[in-house]
C-alpha cells in the first residue's frame, strides 16, 4: 500500500512538471485565443489532408522548396523591366524642325546661331517647336541682313539639342502631332493582360503549371529581350501586347505551383515575398532607367538573364496536387519522391500509398462549373468585385499622384520603396488576424485615406503627396493579401482558370480609372475610390476565412467544409473557456491527467495546441481521482 501511494506520489509529480511547461504558453488575452482557435482549426485540417501528411514527411520548407521559390522570384523580379518599362520610355522629349539646309551656305555656324536664323518664336521669346522658316536660295550675309519670314511645318524630321536619353520619342519622332496616346498604349498592354489571363489560365490548368511557366519564360525571351530591336512604334506596341501576356501568365502559373507544392503560413510568405521581389525588380529598373541612356540597352538588360534562367528551368517540377486531381497519381508520387531526395528525406511508404484520387474517380471541371457551381459562382462574384474596386482605387492613386508633375524617376522609387515594408508587414498581419481580417483591415486604412484626401486643400500639395503615400502603403498590402486569399478560395482543378477570369474584373476597374480619372478634374475620382472600399469591404465579408484550411482540390463543395468550422468554434471555446488558466492551477488533478493522456497519445506533439485537440478524444478518468484522498 506504501509502495502503491509513492508511485502515485512520483507519478504526481511528473505530471506537474509536465503540466508546469504548458502552462507557460498557454495565451491569456482574446486575440491570442484566436490564434490558438486558428492553429487548432489548421492542425486539424491538416491531419485530414493527406497530401498535407506527405508534405510534412518531406519538409514544409526545406532544399526543394527554397529552390521552388528563389527560381519563381528571380523571373518576377526581371519581368517588371517589360512590365513597367513604358514609364520611363516616353519621357517628354523638347523637339525642334531639323533646318540642317542652312549649314551649305554657313557651315560655320553653331547650333543656336542655326536655331536663332530657321526658327520662329514664340510671344515669350522661346523657339517654337512645330514650325520652321521657309529655306530660301540665298547667301547668309542675305539671310543675316534680311532674316526670313515665311513659316511652314517641319519637313525634314527633327532634332533634340537637349534631350539627354535616347528614349521611344526621339527615336521615331513621335511629336508635333505624332505623339503617342497614352491611353491607347495602356489599352494594349490592357488587352494583352485581359487575353493572357484567359488563355494562359486555362492553359496552366489543363496543360499543367510548368510547362505554362516554360512558355511565358520563352514569351520573355522573345518579346521582351526583341523589343529591343523593335524599328517602329507600332511594332514597339505588339511586342508589347505579347509581354502583357506572357507577364500575366507567368503570375498566374508561378503562384499556382508555389502555394500548391507549400502547407500552412509557407504559401502566404512565399507569396507575398514574390511580391517584394517584384517590387525590388521595379527599383532596380528607375535606377537602370535613370543611369541608362539608351532605351535599347535598357530593354537588352532586362532580357539578358533570361537566357540562364531558361536553362535551369529543368530544377523545377510540377506541382503535385495539380498531378492528382488530373489523374496522374504515379508522376505526383515521382516528383513527391525527388522533393524528399532533395530535402534528405524519406516518405514512409504506407503514408505515400495513401494518396489515392478519392472515389477513384478523375474530377472532371470546366470553366462553366463557375456558373453551374452555386458556391463557386458566389466566390467568384464576390472576390470579382472586390478585384474591381482594388484596381480602380489603385490606378486612380497612381493617377492623382502623377497629376502633381513630379519627376517620373521620384515617384516611382517612392511607391516602390513604401511597398516593400508594407508587404513584408502582411506576414504578422496575416499570422495574427487570419485572410479576412488582414484584408479588411488595410482595406479600412484605404478608406480612411481617401476620405482624408476628399476634403484636404489643393494647396499646399505636401500634405497631399504625403497621404497619396499613405494611401500607396495600405494599397500594397491589400493587393498581397488578397492574392493570397483568391487563390486559396479557389479549387486546385480551376485554380490557374479562376485567377484568368478575376483578371477581367482588374482589368475593368483599370479602364474605368483611366476613363473616369481623363474625363473630370475633380474629386470625383476620389469620391468613387472611397465608395469602392466600403463595397470592397462589403464583398470579402462574403467570403470564408482560409487561413486555417488546407486548399480544396475538387470543385465539390461539401456541407461539411461550411458547418465544420462553426461548429468547431463553438466546441473548442467551451473547453478553453471551461479549463481557463486560473481553473488550470487549481484543478490539478484534471490538468494533471489530460497533460498525460495527450502526451501518451502523440509523444512527438508536445505543445498545448495538439494537447487541447487530443484531449476531447479521450476518455480520461477525472471524477474518481477527484474522490481519492490526497
Amino acid at each position: 500500500m506504501k509502495e502503491e501511494q509513492n508511485h502515485k506520489t512520483a507519478f504526481g509529480s511528473q505530471n506537474s512538471r509536465d503540466t508546469h511547461r504548458h502552462e507557460i504558453s498557454f495565451p491569456s488575452q482574446n486575440w491570442s485565443l484566436e490564434m490558438l482557435l486558428r492553429r487548432l482549426k489548421a492542425i486539424d485540417a491538416r491531419r485530414d489532408d493527406k497530401f498535407a501528411s506527405v508534405m510534412g514527411a518531406i519538409g514544409e520548407f526545406g532544399t526543394f522548396q527554397w529552390r521552388l521559390v528563389v527560381l519563381t522570384f528571380i523571373p518576377s523580379m526581371l519581368s517588371t523591366f517589360f512590365m513597367f518599362s513604358h514609364h520611363f520610355l516616353l519621357t517628354a522629349q523638347r523637339p525642334y524642325c531639323n533646318t540642317s539646309w542652312i549649314l551649305e551656305v554657313g557651315p560655320n555656324l553653331t547650333e543656336d546661331e542655326q536655331l536663332n536664323l530657321t526658327l520662329p518664336r514664340a510671344s515669350n521669346g522661346s523657339f517654337l517647336t512645330c514650325l520652321m522658316y521657309i529655306p530660301v536660295p540665298w547667301d547668309l550675309d542675305s539671310i543675316i541682313h534680311f532674316g526670313l519670314n515665311y513659316t511652314e511645318t517641319c519637313k525634314f524630321g527633327w532634332i533634340y539639342p537637349f534631350a539627354n536619353t535616347r528614349s521611344l520619342i526621339n527615336e521615331f519622332d513621335l511629336v508635333c502631332g505624332n505623339e503617342p496616346n497614352k491611353e491607347n498604349g495602356q489599352t494594349v498592354f490592357l488587352s494583352g493582360i485581359l487575353t493572357g489571363s484567359l488563355l494562359f489560365g486555362f492553359l496552366s490548368d489543363k496543360l499543367g503549371r510548368y510547362p505554362i511557366i516554360l512558355l511565358s519564360l520563352l514569351g520573355f525571351l522573345i518579346f521582351g529581350f526583341g523589343t529591343a530591336f523593335v524599328s517602329s512604334f507600332y511594332q514597339y506596341l505588339f511586342f508589347r501586347f505579347f509581354v502583357a501576356q506572357a507577364s500575366v501568365g507567368y503570375a498566374i502559373c508561378s503562384v499556382s505551383l508555389v502555394m500548391e507544392w507549400l502547407v500552412g503560413e509557407h504559401r502566404a510568405q512565399a507569396v507575398i515575398l514574390q511580391h517584394c521581389f517584384l517590387t525590388i525588380g521595379f527599383i532596380f529598373l528607375t535606377g537602370l532607367a535613370y543611369k541608362v541612356v539608351h532605351w535599347r540597352l535598357l530593354c537588352l538588360l532586362g532580357g539578358m538573364p533570361m537566357f540562364p534562367l531558361i536553362c535551369n528551368i529543368w530544377v523545377l517540377r510540377e506541382s503535385p496536387r495539380w498531378l492528382m486531381v488530373r489523374g496522374k497519381v504515379e508522376e505526383a508520387k515521382k516528383v513527391l519522391c525527388y522533393a524528399a531526395e532533395v530535402n534528405k528525406k524519406t516518405i514512409p511508404l504506407s503514408l505515400l500509398n495513401e494518396l489515392q484520387i478519392p472515389g477513384k474517380k478523375v474530377a472532371k471541371a470546366s470553366i462553366l462549373d463557375f456558373c453551374t457551381n452555386q458556391h463557386l459562382f458566389k466566390v467568384v462574384l464576390a472576390i470579382g468585385c472586390v478585384w474591381f474596386t482594388v484596381s480602380y482605387i489603385s490606378f486612380t492613386l497612381n493617377f492623382k499622384m502623377n497629376d502633381f508633375g513630379l519627376d517620373v524617376y521620384f515617384v516611382q522609387m517612392v511607391r516602390s520603396i513604401v511597398a516593400v515594408p508594407a508587404r513584408l508587414c502582411c506576414i504578422i498581419l496575416l499570422e495574427y488576424f487570419g485572410r479576412k481580417w488582414a484584408l479588411n483591415l488595410t482595406l479600412f486604412l484605404v478608406t480612411s485615406t481617401c476620405l482624408f484626401l476628399l476634403f484636404l486643400p489643393q494647396e499646399p500639395k505636401s500634405p497631399i503627396i504625403l497621404t497619396l503615400m499613405l494611401a500607396e502603403f495600405s494599397m500594397a498590402g491589400t493587393v498581397s493579401i488578397f492574392f493570397i486569399y483568391t487563390a486559396e478560395l479557389l479549387p486546385t482543378v480551376l485554380r490557374s482558370t479562376g485567377l484568368g477570369m478575376v483578371s477581367l474584373a482588374w482589368v475593368a476597374g483599370a479602364i474605368s480609372s483611366v476613363t473616369i480619372f481623363k474625363q473630370t478634374k475633380t474629386q470625383l475620382p476620389i469620391f468613387f475610390c472611397c465608395l469602392c472600399c466600403v463595397l470592397a469591404l462589403c464583398f470579402s465579408s462574403l467570403v470564408p476565412e482560409t487561413g486555417s484550411q488546407s486548399l480544396r482540390d475538387s470543385v465539390e463543395y461539401n456541407i461539411r467544409d461550411s458547418t465544420e468550422p462553426k461548429d468547431r468554434n463553438k466546441d473548442v471555446p467551451t473547453v478553453i473557456a471551461e479549463e481557463s488558466m486560473s481553473d488550470v492551477v487549481a484543478d490539478s488533478e484534471v490538468t494533471k491527467n489530460a497533460t498525460l493522456n495527450a502526451v501518451t497519445f502523440k509523444p512527438e506533439e508536445n505543445s498545448l495546441l495538439n494537447m487541447t485537440l487530443e484531449v476531447p478524444k479521450m476518455d480520461l478518468p477525472v471524477q474518481p481521482l477527484k474522490d481519492q484522498p490526497p
